[in-house]
C-alpha cells in the first residue's frame, strides 16, 4: 500500500487564526496539518523531512518587528530552503522569505495600503508558469523588494511586487488566497478601523468583490496547491537554490 501523504507544516501568528481555505484544501488532498504557532512558544522543526512542505502565513504584525519569535522564524526558512522542500509565504510569510532573503519590506512613502480586491498582472516569467487571477484579496499596508535571484511572477499596481519564485519551490505571495468567507466578515469586522486607511476599500466593496472574484482565486489555489505538493525535493547536498531554473507549470 502508499504511504500515507505526509503532514503539512503550518506557521500562524496569532491565537486563533486558522489557514482557512488552504487548510481545508489540504486536508481534502490527505494530508494532516501540523500546526505550528512560534509566537505562543512553539517550535520550528530542524528539518522538513517528515513534511510534505511548509506554509507561512500572515499576520497584523510586521517582519521588521524587534520580537524573538519574528527573528527566529525569518532564520528558521533556510531550513525548508536548504532542503528545497516546498515553501510558500502569505502576505506576512512572504515579507518575511524576502527578509531572510536580504530584501527590505516596508510601506509606500505615500502611506497608501492595499486592503480590498486589486488588480493583478501576471509577468512575462508568470505568464510561463500559470494562469493567475486577475484581480485577488489584500490586506497589507507593507510590501517587498523583489529579492536577488528571485523570479517576479506577478505584480500590482500600488505594490508591484506581488508573488515570487525563489529557486525550484519557494513562493511568496502578498496577496490572500486562504479567506473563507466567515474569515473575510471577521477580518473586516475587527479590523474595521484599517478602512480609515489611505487606499483602503470600504467594507461593502469587499463583499461584492468577493461575490465577481473569488471563483478566479479558488481555481488558482486547486491548481496551485496540486503543482507545490508534487515539487520534488532535494536529494543530500541541496543545490544553490538561487542557481536553480524556474519549474514549469500550467494551472487552470
Amino acid at each position: 500500500m502508499p504511504s500515507p501523504p505526509k503532514p503539512v507544516l503550518i506557521v500562524l501568528h496569532q491565537e486563533h487564526s486558522t489557514p482557512g481555505r488552504v487548510g481545508l484544501r489540504l486536508t481534502d488532498r490527505g494530508h494532516a496539518l501540523d500546526v505550528r504557532r512560534p509566537r505562543f512558544g512553539d517550535p520550528l522543526p530542524d528539518t522538513l523531512a517528515d513534511h510534505a512542505g511548509a506554509i507561512v502565513f500572515g499576520g497584523p504584525m510586521s517582519s521588521n518587528d524587534d520580537e524573538d519569535y519574528i527573528r527566529r522564524e525569518i532564520e528558521w526558512l533556510a531550513v525548508p530552503l536548504a532542503e528545497q522542500a516546498p515553501l510558500l509565504g502569505i502576505c506576512l510569510g512572504a515579507q518575511m522569505l524576502a527578509r531572510h532573503l536580504g530584501a527590505s519590506v516596508g510601506p509606500r512613502p505615500d502611506g497608501l495600503v492595499e486592503i480590498g480586491y486589486y488588480p493583478l498582472r501576471a509577468t512575462e516569467a508568470g505568464q510561463g508558469l500559470c494562469a493567475w487571477p486577475e484581480t485577488v484579496y489584500q490586506w497589507h499596508g507593507e510590501g517587498f523588494d523583489l529579492p536577488a535571484g528571485a523570479s517576479l511572477l506577478a505584480e500590482g499596481q500600488l505594490y508591484q511586487n506581488q508573488a515570487f519564485q525563489y529557486g525550484p519551490s519557494a513562493f511568496g505571495f502578498q496577496f490572500h488566497i486562504e479567506l473563507t468567507l466567515a474569515m473575510m466578515h471577521r477580518w473586516t469586522t475587527t479590523g474595521e478601523e484599517r478602512f480609515k486607511l489611505p487606499g483602503a476599500q470600504p467594507r461593502a466593496q469587499h463583499m461584492e468583490g468577493r461575490a465577481v472574484y473569488d471563483a478566479q482565486t479558488s481555481r488558482f489555489l486547486d491548481g496551485f496547491l496540486d503543482f507545490w505538493l508534487r515539487l520534488p525535493r532535494a536529494d543530500g547536498e541541496a543545490q544553490d537554490p538561487a542557481s536553480a531554473s524556474l519549474v514549469p507549470i500550467r494551472i487552470g
